[in-house]
């Protein structure tokens, strides 16, 4: 008891008693830059003299935010969902109303303001699966095996809450990609799962080699038990579109080595480079024939957040499951029911995607207008992107071949070096923050994402004020 008569005593939840793996969780695409961004935002709003007037964030791929613009079909139809009186008025196409009508019909009430099924409304659900069959050339699925999500990331970590199990040398280990998107990392570490590292060829475009996920895989097994391959397809933060040829040579390894192969496809529309072309996994798998189309286990995850579409903060997606043991799909059924239901916007957004407007409908040819300039823009920026960093001393870029993001490698001097070291940093953290401070531009350095010791990288969204951006790094070309 204190002086005053009131008990005191030490708090329940400390950093000593908390979940010790929470502790172990990083996430770098919101990490320390991004926090001293909006510390330097809330400088600039009040005054402070800074060699720049605005912050430009091309740390996450926020296309929205970026000056992406929205769809407009997609907008008035939410709009429509959202305030349902709106149908009465004259200022939306009949397709547009149509849509909405039918969403709201699958709503409990009428309304998205009220819960839905577990696994997501049955007539989205539907739609996802003649989407996928329509993509896929013919390849059937099954609406059952179709899970709406909040956004991909919900998908992707559910499927990691059922692979892991295990203590000590039987710890379930999952093989990512380094460069890797940080929710991987920070997933399994919170997880206690053990991360199983394999790398991307750099020299070769980030390609995928088998003889070296044959070696990260042998390694694994001296520690752990691994049990699931992920990739991310186009690159998440590397940018490459994966041939057919390695996308078969990848399930042939799986189909081997008995791993569950997860399928990041969230970039599926975002593929620019000349000779490349997104092919879906369960498209190939199905292709190689009944050998590996009725053994091997996959899930994929598609995303309303990236593409043409960028609308991240609805928080739409869904997942797909193949080959699942019956009773372990009972398990996920039940492990989706915990956090009742997707957001229903979201799944709304989500049918829009997977059913856009057809040719004849009033909408159609707005839609495709804006669909393809979007993309094509996209394609712009994905190559000045690559020829401008290219013209700096010291960086090397990749061709962007797909997805959002360039990652390239920084020659760094040794002086550099040795005083972030001393200030105990990544060298490319150092580079990222002087960068920040000196010109606004916000990226997230290589570390973040796992890289090859002895080198150095960032990855950057592609960014709305190029030119900025340009200028920016011919500015500060060393540290």
């Amino acid at each position: 008891m204190t002086e005053n008569g009131v008990f005191s005593r030490d708090k329940v939840l400390t950093i000593d008693t908390m979940n010790p793996t929470v502790k172990n969780v990083e996430y770098a695409v919101r990490g320390p830059i991004v926090q001293r961004a909006m510390q330097i935002e809330k400088e600039l709003r009040e005054g402070v003299k800074k060699p720049f007037t605005e912050v430009i964030k091309a740390n996450i791929g926020d296309a929205h935010a970026m000056g992406q613009q929205p769809i407009t079909f997609f907008r008035q139809v939410l709009a429509l969902c959202s305030y349902p009186e709106l149908l009465n008025e004259n200022m939306f196409p009949e397709d547009a109303k149509n849509r909405a009508r039918r969403i709201l019909q699958a709503c409990g009430g009428g309304s998205v303001g009220a819960y839905s099924a577990s696994q997501g409304i049955d007539c989205v659900r539907q739609d996802v699966a003649r989407y996928i069959e329509r993509r896929d050339g013919g390849v059937p699925c099954d609406p059952d095996n179709v899970y709406l999500t909040t956004g991909a990331s919900d998908g992707i970590v559910t499927m990691l809450k059922l692979l892991v199990c295990g203590e000590g040398a039987s710890r379930t280990g999952v093989m990512i990609s380094i460069p890797q998107y940080p929710l991987y990392s920070a997933a399994l570490a919170e997880l206690g799962a053990v991360q199983v590292n394999y790398y991307l060829n750099e020299e070769k475009c980030w390609s995928m080699d088998l003889s070296e996920l044959e070696s990260s895989l042998a390694e694994a097994r001296k520690h752990c038990n691994p049990k699931a391959l992920c990739i991310i397809n186009p690159g998440n933060p590397t940018g490459q579109v994966q041939s057919r040829q390695c996308i078969e040579g990848v399930i042939r390894f799986a189909a081997k080595e008995r791993l569950f192969l997860m399928a990041d496809e969230v970039y599926q529309d975002n593929v620019y480079a000349e000779g490349c072309q997104f092919h879906s996994f369960k498209k190939v798998l199905f292709e190689l024939g009944p050998e590996y189309s009725d053994n091997v286990e996959l899930a994929s995850f598609h995303s309303t957040s990236k593409c043409y579409m960028g609308e991240c903060g609805f928080r739409g997606g869904y997942m797909e499951v193949i080959n699942m043991d019956a009773e372990v799909q009972a398990q996920l059924s039940k492990l989706v029911s915990v956090r009742l239901c997707p957001p229903v916007p979201g799944q709304a957004l989500m049918d829009l995607v997977v059913n856009s407007p057809q040719p004849g409908e009033p909408s159609h040819i707005t839609f495709m207008k804006e669909r393809t300039a979007t993309l094509s823009l996209l394609a712009e920026k994905a190559k000045l992107t690559e020829q401008i960093l290219n013209t700096v001393p010291g960086i090397t870029c990749n061709p962007v071949q797909g997805a959002m993001y360039s990652f390239p490698n920084i020659s760094l001097p040794e002086k550099s070096i040795k005083e972030a070291k001393a200030l105990g940093q990544a060298p490319d953290m150092f580079y990222c923050m002087k960068l920040l401070e000196e010109t606004g531009i916000c990226l997230v350095p290589g570390s973040g994402f796992g890289q090859k010791d002895g080198t150095y990288h960032f990855r950057s969204g592609q960014p709305s004020l190029l030119k900025h951006f340009i200028t920016a790094f011919h500015i500060l070309r060393w540290v």
